[in-house]
């Protein structure tokens, strides 16, 4: 079993203490979450300067939808896998029993508790050291499968990061015979129309459009 490189054993313990846990230790006072908190910001800001010096020529929209698969819960669930983190974390018994050792959102957000706990406890380098060795290592395999071309999830949490109503795609028109469609879609953002993109499926047109998006 993997073991954290966090030297405060508080701060470890609090990094691996689900919310659930208080229920039933009434001792115990605090959980994971603010950790979680700082983690994500923390971790979105390495995975953003790791990207940005290794593809000086890449424009930001494709910097960002890298980085959206990079820290999206599918990836990190993954790695919170590989470090047992499922294992470590202290939950109620109901919470395991209900499966909370392997949910995926539960994993992605104890590794954030994590990161923001190295963080705290060594500072951004150590941060930084970590995911040369947990994360950065998945990059070709989010290329090679084309992960990042979710431009739909990206163009959603870039939106709503900015505090903005999330994007909805409207069918502008179609054309060809059945077997052959043509969808030409827009999205749009509250009343402002971003970009249109066209492909032979609903989903392919709405996919070309939050790209477009993004490029612009």
């Amino acid at each position: 079993m993997i073991d954290l490189p966090i030297k405060d054993s508080k701060l470890k313990s609090l990094a691996l203490t689900h919310r659930s846990y208080l229920n039933e230790h009434r001792s115990v006072s605090e959980h994971n979450e603010r950790l979680e908190y700082l983690g994500d910001a923390v971790l979105e800001l390495a995975v953003t300067k790791f990207l940005f010096d290794k593809y000086p020529k890449k424009p930001e929209g494709e910097l960002t939808a890298l980085r959206s698969a990079m820290v999206r819960t599918t990836t990190l669930s993954t790695v919170a896998a590989t470090l047992d983190l499922g294992k470590k974390l202290k939950m109620s018994k109901g919470e395991a029993v209900s499966g909370g050792r392997e949910n995926l959102a539960l994993l992605a957000n104890t590794f954030e508790a994590v990161v923001g706990s190295i963080y705290l406890d060594q500072g951004f380098e150590s941060v930084v050291e970590f995911l040369e060795i947990h994360l950065f290592p998945l990059l070709p395999e989010i290329i090679e499968k084309g992960l990042e071309k979710d431009f739909k999830s990206t163009l959603q949490e870039m939106v709503q990061a900015e505090g903005k109503p999330t994007p909805t795609y409207v069918v502008v028109s179609e054309s060809g015979p059945d077997h052959d469609k043509e969808f030409k879609v827009t999205v749009k953002v509250g009343q402002d129309e971003l970009a249109s993109g066209e492909g032979k499926s609903k989903q392919l047109a709405q996919q070309a459009a939050a790209e477009a998006a993004l490029r612009k």
